[in-house]
């Protein structure tokens, strides 16, 4: 595996690593390794670094939904123009092109269910290429990014019998 490789690996699992860390792990020079993220960065491979967080453990209120999109592709651009001007809502975490019976996965965030409901309605649906929509509401987060949220209690006391 390249050092290219193993950068990207151990970056995607831990974005706060620093660059001496990682040289160290990868057994590299600290130089080389921060000329490659460099590179990466410039590149457009590393796209950008984010921070993990659950939501659900503070006291701000977050309504995640996905929605399933079926569109009629623009003639000569294909998804691409339909999902840009998708991805330009502030309130859009992710878009994806996929197999199936729906073209496009729209990830959003809102504040409230009506919040969510209200840009499906307003914005979503109204857009002329949109031919229909299925949202589903995600109620808890089990596993993130690969990511386990849910951390079961470990009973670690003796266990004594009689």
């Amino acid at each position: 595996m390249s050092t290219r490789e193993e950068i990207l690996k151990t970056i995607e699992k831990n974005s706060r690593i620093d660059v001496h860390e990682l040289s160290v792990l990868l057994g590299a020079e600290e130089i080389e390794v921060a000329s490659e993220l460099k590179a990466l960065e410039e590149e457009g491979v590393i796209c950008g670094y984010h921070t993990m967080i659950d939501w659900s453990k503070t006291s701000i209120e977050k309504v995640n939904a996905l929605i399933e999109v079926k569109v009629t592709p623009t003639r000569g651009l294909g998804f691409d123009s339909i999902a840009e001007r998708i991805y330009k809502y502030p309130e859009v975490t992710s878009v994806y092109l996929m197999s199936g019976g729906f073209d496009l996965m729209v990830i959003l965030e809102g504040k409230t269910l009506q919040e969510v409901a209200g840009f499906v309605n307003n914005k979503l649906a109204t857009l002329d290429t949109v031919l229909s929509t299925a949202t589903h509401f995600i109620l808890k987060k089990y596993k993130d990014h690969g990511t386990i949220l849910t951390k079961k209690y470990e009973d670690t006391r003796e266990i004594i019998t009689p």
